[in-house]
């Protein structure tokens, strides 16, 4: 019974042109693709809007030092309201103004206010560019100050323990190059995997609705199919994820502090509660444009909630609940656990039993089943009923 339904499947899958090319060469057209657009590691030559309202030496002086940081690209502008334009048509993703009168104000000790303003819509460019900026200020002004306090007859000796008598290092642990590759590629990869997963399943789903008086059933073998599904493309898009790890670890040669088998097993976990998913969405619609419409909408927004960009404490609490029904969302928990502190099988185990809330959904899936199977008497062999098959 089982090796006729597992050739079932496979004829399904060769007949199938857009099924092969979701299961062969796109999964790997969008991972080498993805890495790509990451290659450059970090983001260089950013436009940024100056506004000199000040057009004095000190004013020209820091805009120079914008220019000498690799991340800036500093672009003139001749008011605020132009630049404010500028980005909000995305030209530019900052804004810096130096006020009128800077010069003399920073010469008579007096504390002017440079103002900075970036695009919080591109969270991570708008972060870079925040810290960029700032530091880039902090350094010309740190000159400015240093020629004041010479100019007021300092010892030479203790004027730069009197600008900065503390100074701060900040070493990032698990990223010290600071490299976009390692920090954004592998949670966007698995959030690619976890889609192209999905649409994997529910069109292999869609394959088996019988259409009969303009009403979808189920066949009545759908268990059976249901499990040999299960059996034939998990294995198939566990061979993705371990790409994606392989490509990752070991021929880009990222840092990994522990073992990859047991993503492995994670990744396992992370499908066996997509499969549950996607079969409460299958078979509580049983329409394939519904289907695919709503897990596209449910799934396609997984890098967003992984927490990596963003804090998950500080998201509304609509999207922490949305976050949990993502399995993407508790592997990448595993994920970050073994490649950044090197967690070994217990943990992950532990943290893999998080699942358990998705066998929740198992009662669910059965009475949607049983409620759509067969209900007048479908065989799947007859011959009018094939007739019918969407």
């Amino acid at each position: 019974m089982m090796t006729e339904l597992f050739k079932r499947e496979f004829n399904a899958l060769w007949h199938s042109p857009w099924q092969l090319a979701l299961i062969s060469y796109i999964p790997l057209i969008g991972v080498l693709a993805l890495w790509w657009l990451f290659s450059a590691g970090l983001p260089r030559q950013l436009p940024v809007a100056v506004v000199d309202v000040d057009n004095s030496q000190i004013s020209r002086m820091l805009t120079r030092q914008l220019a000498a940081n690799a991340v800036i690209a500093p672009q003139s502008y001749a008011n605020e309201a132009q630049a404010i334009e500028a980005m909000r048509q995305t030209q530019v993703y900052a804004m810096v103004v130096l006020p009128y009168q800077l010069k003399k104000d920073l010469l008579t000790g007096q504390q002017p206010t440079i103002d900075i303003r970036y695009n919080s819509q591109f969270l991570l460019v708008g972060k870079l560019l925040s810290s960029q900026l700032q530091l880039s200020l902090a350094e010309g002004l740190t000159q400015v100050g240093q020629q004041r306090l010479l100019l007021n007859g300092a010892n030479k000796a203790t004027v730069d323990v009197s600008l900065s008598p503390i100074t701060n290092q900040t070493t990032a642990l698990f990223n010290r190059n600071n490299n976009y590759v390692g920090f954004l590629v592998p949670p966007i990869l698995i959030a690619l995997w976890q889609l192209l997963s999905m649409l994997v399943f529910i069109n292999s789903l869609n394959q088996e609705l019988v259409l009969y008086q303009n009403r979808y059933y189920f066949p009545k073998q759908i268990w059976a199919l249901i499990a040999t599904k299960i059996l034939f493309y998990s294995p198939i898009m566990l061979l993705h994820g371990g790409f994606i790890l392989l490509w990752l670890y070991h021929y880009l040669g990222l840092p990994a502090a522990g073992a990859l088998v047991d993503l492995m097993l994670a990744q396992l976990a992370m499908l066996m509660a997509l499969w549950l998913m996607v079969l409460v969405i299958f078979t509580g619609m049983r329409d394939s444009a519904r289907s695919v419409s709503f897990c596209t909408a449910l799934f396609a927004p997984a890098f967003a909630f992984m927490g990596i960009t963003f804090p998950v404490n500080d998201m509304p609490l609509l999207a922490q609940w949305w976050r949990l029904i993502m399995p993407s969302s508790h592997y990448i928990d595993s994920h970050v656990s073994v490649i950044s502190y090197g967690v070994e099988l217990p943990h992950v185990l532990g943290q893999i039993s998080g699942y358990w809330g998705f066998l929740l959904l198992l009662p669910f899936i059965v009475f949607f089943a049983n409620k759509a199977k067969d209900v007048p008497k479908i065989d799947l062999t007859s011959n009018d009923v094939n007739q019918e098959l969407s």
